[in-house]
């Protein structure tokens, strides 16, 4: 039915292109051709290359053509796009339902006057124009007329092609510059019911007379006896017969005949096909099935439909025929069904050089003996040198066998009992001993002794007075996140070796511990410990702080609170040396100026140590004078050591020679005890190193015995 609709309607079409034109009366409002509902869009091009009065002639020319149709929401309905490099739409199919909204709407479009994009337009009509939203309506014929005056910008022929799949009419109608090729590529076939070229657009309406019979003539099909056998389509004053699928029309064009497309040859049977009218379908050969394609056939496969005996693995070796295989790593054994497992390690289907290890079926990989590592190639093995790759712990020599060392010591040495380190003979000669005044050797060891009228000091290397000296000790240390945990248990040492010089006790030297980053903490005040081993024991058990380097807050805390009273500062009446230590490892992210100037104006030592990327103006200006003696650096922490054992010279002195020296009563009570304490740890001193020297005798005489 929409068939017949849609040739009705291209006939109307064509028609109403001359109806001002032609010869026979013109329709008039009372004499519409009824060709049945048809929803009809004009795409009418507007590109630059349309002048305005032709554009005006192609505006007439619609409102024609409208003017000859019965214009309804259930008749025929009307809309118009028109495009140039884009696409608009003036009106849809459901915008109007009277002939005179539709002739306003027309009158007043304006030209886009831009490119000629007609593949574009074709495909709006397509999407757009003919759909449910545009008021479109199911099962009534679609038709488009195209009007342009040039050659498309884009392709056309694929979307062309593609609109009139999907059941749309297409007219092509050509003026001046239209390209012929262009507009056949876009109608619906038969051309020359669709194409239409004229040379100007005043001439568009010449074709309405060889083509009004198609709008309102009489159908042959259905008012005369046509013949045919099968089907009868109408055309223009005529008739032809068509046949229906499967079957071609015969030479006397009405009878049709079976079309056999095996016996013509014009089918894809890969073996044999079977045929019915026009079509046909396929079969195979016995001892083959036909595949889902239904035209290939493939060998009947007893393997893939499990009808054999095979334990592992079976091979089709054609229809209806089947041989047993194994997968990888297993051998076929005799009844050709069964497998069993490749074991290449005991077969000796290997190339390892030491030690094959079986994988499992058919896979091996190599190994090496103890003291032997496996190289590159996994097949070789190379005797591991654990002496060249420093994987062990000799302190001087190390001898290597695979996978194994001994130790043994250079001239002069002695192995210990360890079989790792070595002893040396006569270490006063052969070590740097650091020794201040003299050297005497032990077994292995050494001790350092002084001149009469001076001490040892804690260091066990130089000598002095300094023991004597009462100070008030506080060390600022910096906890900034630029020291780095490892560094800092190096600062932690340092403080112990300060601590190691000195004579620490409730009425001698106190000592106090602050560490500051982007914040200051107490770690322990000066009246807090009494003894060197308390203090050095709470100096390990100090935690890394971290962040940044208030060394200006740190300087304030320490003179507000840290040589107060309060925290175990003794009173300034008793002329006690106050000494503060600051050891920082970088620039100080505050002012440092005006609390380094007023710690000095309290009477207080400043001694200012710097490490790395610490800023020398800065440390200057926190070391009393003379800065020479109070200011020391390094570039790394592995280097504070030795400013340690440099200060010990530097602050026992300045505790000495500032202030009086408190004079004890030796008969008061508590310089006795104190006096009782400092012997007692003297004589525990004295006998950690007699010890220390029986058990290097000891092993000295078990040496000896061990060469007899």
């Amino acid at each position: 039915m929409k068939m017949r609709q849609l040739r009705a309607l291209s006939g109307f079409i064509l028609l109403t292109l001359v109806v001002l034109t032609t010869a026979r009366p013109k329709a008039g409002p009372d004499q519409k051709c009824k060709s049945g509902p048809v929803d009809l869009v004009f795409l009418i091009d507007s590109s630059r290359s349309v002048r305005p009065h032709e554009f005006e002639t192609m505006r007439k020319f619609m409102i024609d053509i409208l003017n000859t149709l019965d214009i309804g929401l259930d008749t025929t309905r009307v809309g118009v796009v028109q495009y140039s490099s884009q696409v608009r739409s003036e009106f849809s199919l459901k915008t109007h339902s009277k002939l005179e909204n539709l002739v306003k709407a027309i009158n007043e479009i304006i030209p886009l006057a831009q490119g000629t994009m007609t593949g574009l337009a074709i495909r709006y009509l397509m999407n757009e124009a003919f759909t449910l939203q545009q008021g479109d309506r199911p099962k009534v014929p679609n038709v488009a007329v195209i009007v342009t005056d040039g050659r498309p910008q884009d392709r056309v022929a694929e979307v062309a092609a593609e609109a009139r799949e999907k059941g749309i009419e297409i007219y092509a109608v050509g003026v001046a510059r239209a390209d012929m090729t262009s507009l056949r590529a876009m109608a619906s076939p038969p051309f020359e019911d669709h194409v239409f070229l004229v040379e100007r657009f005043d001439l568009i309406h010449q074709f309405g007379l060889q083509f009004q019979d198609k709008l309102c003539g009489v159908d042959l099909c259905l008012e005369s006896e046509h013949g045919c056998e099968h089907l009868c389509e109408s055309s223009p004053g005529s008739f032809h017969c068509l046949c229906l699928p499967g079957y071609t029309l015969n030479e006397d064009g009405k009878t049709c005949a079976a079309i056999d497309l095996c016996a013509n040859g014009k089918h894809n049977c890969e073996q044999i096909c079977i045929s019915s009218p026009g079509s046909f379908t396929c079969d195979c050969n016995q001892g083959y099935n036909l595949n889902t394609d239904k035209k290939t056939c493939s060998p009947i496969d007893l393997c893939a439909e499990g009808k054999h005996d095979c334990k592992q693995v079976c091979v089709n070796m054609g229809p209806g025929i089947f041989t047993c295989d194994c997968n990888e790593g297993y051998r076929l054994n005799e009844d050709e069904k069964t497998c069993s497992a490749i074991d290449l390690c005991a077969e000796g289907k290997h190339d390892c050089k030491q030690v094959c290890v079986n994988m499992g079926p058919g896979i091996f990989t190599c190994d090496c003996n103890k003291g032997y590592r496996l190289n590159e190639d996994e097949k070789t093995c190379s005797a591991i040198n654990l002496c060249a790759e420093g994987k062990h712990d000799c302190e001087q020599i190390c001898i290597s066998a695979p996978g194994v060392f001994t130790c043994d010591c250079n001239k002069g040495f002695k192995l210990n009992k360890d079989k790792k380190t070595c002893t040396n003979m006569d270490m006063c000669k052969t070590v740097e001993h650091g020794c201040e005044h003299q050297c005497v050797n032990t077994p292995g060891s050494y001790y350092c002794i002084c001149p009469e009228g001076q001490l040892l000091q804690e260091d066990g290397k130089s000598c002095g007075t300094c023991r004597s000296a009462n100070i008030d000790l506080v060390l600022l240390i910096d906890g900034s996140k630029s020291v780095r945990p490892q560094n800092f248990e190096l600062v932690k040492k340092f403080v112990n070796q300060v601590v190691d010089s000195l004579d620490v006790s409730l009425h001698g030297t106190r000592v106090g511990l602050v560490q500051y980053s982007s914040r200051v903490r107490t770690e322990f005040p000066l009246n807090k410990y009494n003894t060197a081993e308390e203090i050095k024991a709470a100096v390990l058990k100090v935690e890394y702080m971290e962040k940044g380097t208030m060394t200006g807050l740190a300087l304030k805390h320490m003179l507000e609170n840290s040589f107060s009273e309060a925290e175990g500062a003794r009173p300034a009446s008793r002329n006690i040396p106050r000494v503060g230590l600051v050891f920082t490892d970088g620039r100080s992210q505050d002012d440092i100026s005006e609390f380094a100037k007023k710690a000095k104006e309290a009477g207080i030592t400043m001694y200012a140590v710097g490490v790395g990327k610490a800023v020398e103006d800065e440390l200057r200006e926190i070391a009393s004078e003379p800065v020479d003696k109070h200011f020391y650096y390094t570039t790394d922490f592995s280097a504070i050591s030795t400013i340690a054992e440099n200060l010990k010279l530097n602050v026992c002195p300045a505790a000495e020679s500032q202030g009086e020296i408190e004079v004890k009563d030796p008969c008061a009570c508590e310089n006795l005890v104190e006096f009782q304490h400092a012997t007692i740890n003297s004589l525990e001193q004295l006998t950690q190193k007699l010890a220390s020297m029986t058990a290097r005798l000891e092993q000295l005489e078990n040496q000896l015995l061990s060469r007899k």
